[in-house]
């Protein structure tokens, strides 16, 4: 049986938002809640949380039965954070991992589902907006080796991702692939 791990990037500061994106409100929610809730929902099983900065904060979410990992080098970027959660996933039975930011507030679990729908061991798939890919990424477990020793810095799975065939699933018309930055950037 296939199975995909969520993995919830959460570790971040938010230095230009100007607080860690997992604790900002939208709709009376956490960010990191609702990312949670759209992977649960797209049917990924583990849901792993990747923390960092303001981590304690982070864990009081309502994140119901969600794993949490700590990234203790999280200052050095998304790849660290990347690293951890894959880490974490290899525990599991997980055949693949769907990748979510936790900054996607436009993010459905349908979205989700049309790139989990590929999962397979090798799988390298990514959701699509108008042509520019975007998240959700999958994983699949042949490539989580690869995917860390090369997850740097600020750049994630994107340089493996560039040397490999990735198939690009379009998914503009269910989820927003726009990510937050500044508050100006919520939507309203």
């Amino acid at each position: 049986m296939t199975t995909v791990a969520g993995l919830v990037l959460a570790a971040g500061a938010g230095r230009r938002y100007g607080m860690p994106k997992a604790l900002v409100r939208l709709g009376g929610r956490l960010l990191v809640e609702s990312t949670v809730d759209v992977l649960r929902a797209a049917g990924c099983t583990p849901v792993i949380v990747v923390v960092g900065a303001q981590a304690r904060r982070v864990r009081r979410a309502n994140l119901g039965d969600a794993l949490i990992t700590e990234n203790p080098d999280w200052p050095t970027g998304m790849g660290s954070s990347l690293r951890s959660g894959l880490t974490a996933a290899a525990g599991s039975d997980a055949t693949a991992a769907a990748v979510l930011p936790v900054d996607l507030p436009g993010m459905t679990p349908e979205a989700v589902r049309r790139v989990t729908a590929f999962a397979d061991a090798e799988a390298l798939v990514a959701a699509s907006y108008h042509g520019v890919r975007g998240h959700p990424v999958l994983l699949g477990r042949a490539h989580w080796h690869g995917v860390c020793d090369l997850a740097l810095g600020d750049s994630g799975a994107r340089e493996y991702l560039r040397r490999h065939e990735v198939v690009e699933v379009p998914c503009e018309d269910v989820a927003s692939g726009r990510d937050v930055d500044r508050p100006t950037d919520l939507p309203r």
